[in-house]
């Protein structure tokens, strides 16, 4: 069994930025991450290793915490014991921790409607990581639709990738997005961030109140040859070879739920220092609330602090900062009733087990629906169905339960003496 002061889940920049905060101050640190390397979904790939990634990875690099890679909790068999598997070796491996930062991270969150599963229609962070890794998008018509400030980044990204950006539609309205822009006035990187991916997207339609409600079959019935979008009022075809779509964010919160973390809606509760419900866990970046890079950075720091037993107030100032925007962004991209009627009844909901929104009909809650249906039941453990099923239908999932990631039987026969790590 490995045992370390403090354990850090997830390696992205709020993770990185506690894991280096305490090792720093002479805490033992050990950093859990599911990815080959460091820097999580926001820094994937991003090429140079200047700015903001590239300082925060030098100083995570000499602060002497120790990150192993390709690792994925699983269960949390024991008070301050969690159970992860190592991808390399293929075992899984036992962890002691004194104090627990989760940096989880988020993922989008999709929602079914007719066409949403043919080849060509991915999720827009998901075609965004894609092209990182090689897939080419050159001279590819894409039509980006969704909500949330990611279509423009990534929709700016693509066309720097050679993508033909034909549109993007963004289902919040240009009223809320209007009063957005306004709040920025106080947070000027952030307003001139956004100016610039729209800059970048000169001449490409940027389309409010819009949104998708069809993914279009070619002749074949097995590729995509566009998107129908309406504005509520009338509906048109863009033709397209890619669509990238998705519906802002939703946290990565499986793993504080099976710790027992208190919530305060969909998010991990929090006090001014990251410690959670559970005295010896704390939880920093966006399963506190989508709050962006800024935000992730100084809760992970804060974290970090208070567990080598050091004051963060300084830093306060900043973070109630990020805790304000973050509250902003969930008001501007809040998802319009009207997205609750793009699925027909013969959509595909749950993917994983192939059921239909029909045969969700008379269900009453998610634990009916998954006895009866299997809905939420497949290798995702309803990662992409649950989100969509609460928004349909207020549904909610009332519990969790190990493994969290699917892994292989023989992890799961282990015992704690046998879930020993080998140092490299």
């Amino acid at each position: 069994m490995i045992a370390a002061d403090v354990v850090v889940v997830g390696a992205g920049p709020a993770g990185i930025a506690a894991a280096t905060a305490a090792a720093e101050l002479g805490q033992r640190v050990l950093v859990l991450d599911d990815n080959p390397s460091a820097g999580g979904q926001i820094w994937r790939g991003s090429g140079a290793q200047g700015g903001a990634k590239g300082k925060a990875l030098q100083r995570f690099a000499r602060s002497g915490a120790e990150l192993l890679t390709g690792c994925r909790v699983f269960d949390v068999p024991a008070p301050n014991v969690l159970h992860a598997f190592r991808e390399d070796s293929g075992k899984a491996i036992a962890v002691r921790y004194r104090q627990l930062v989760l940096a989880t991270g988020a993922r989008e969150r999709f929602l079914p409607f007719p066409g949403w599963t043919l080849p060509g229609v991915f999720g827009v962070g998901a075609l965004q990581a894609l092209v990182k890794g090689g897939f080419s998008v050159r001279r590819k018509r894409v039509v980006v639709a969704g909500s949330g400030p990611l279509l423009l980044a990534v929709g700016a990204f693509l066309r720097s990738a050679g993508a033909e950006v034909v549109s993007v539609a963004e289902q919040a309205s240009e009223g809320k997005l209007a009063g957005f822009s306004v709040s920025l006035w106080s947070e000027p990187v952030k307003l001139m961030q956004g100016l610039k991916y729209r800059i970048a997207l000169g001449g490409v339609p940027y389309r409010t109140g819009c949104w998708p409600v069809e993914a279009l079959a070619g002749s074949d019935g097995l590729s995509l040859r566009g998107v129908r979008l309406t504005n509520g009022r009338r509906s048109w075809e863009e033709s397209c070879d890619l669509l990238a779509c998705g519906f802002h964010l939703i946290p990565n919160t499986e793993l504080a739920q099976l710790l027992g973390c208190a919530f305060d809606g969909d998010f991990v509760r929090v006090d001014a220092d990251q410690r959670t419900s559970k005295p010896d866990v704390f939880c920093v970046g966006e399963p506190t609330g989508i709050g962006g890079l800024d935000a992730a950075l100084v809760q992970g720091e804060i974290a970090g602090l208070v567990c080598a037993k050091q004051p963060a107030r300084s830093l306060q100032r900043r973070a109630n900062a990020g805790r304000r925007f973050a509250a902003q962004l969930e008001k501007a991209f809040a998802l319009r009733p009207e997205l609750k009627t793009i699925a027909r009844p013969e959509a595909i909901v749950c993917r994983c087990e192939d059921v239909l929104l029909s045969e969700l009909e008379g269900q009453s809650e998610f634990r009916e629906a998954k006895i009866q249906t299997r809905c939420g039941m497949g290798a995702c453990q309803a990662r992409i169905c649950g989100p969509a099923l609460g928004f349909l239908f207020n549904w909610k999932q009332t519990s969790v339960r190990p493994p969290v990631f699917p892994v292989p039987l023989e992890a799961l026969c282990m015992n704690d003496d046998e879930k020993i790590e080998e140092k490299a």
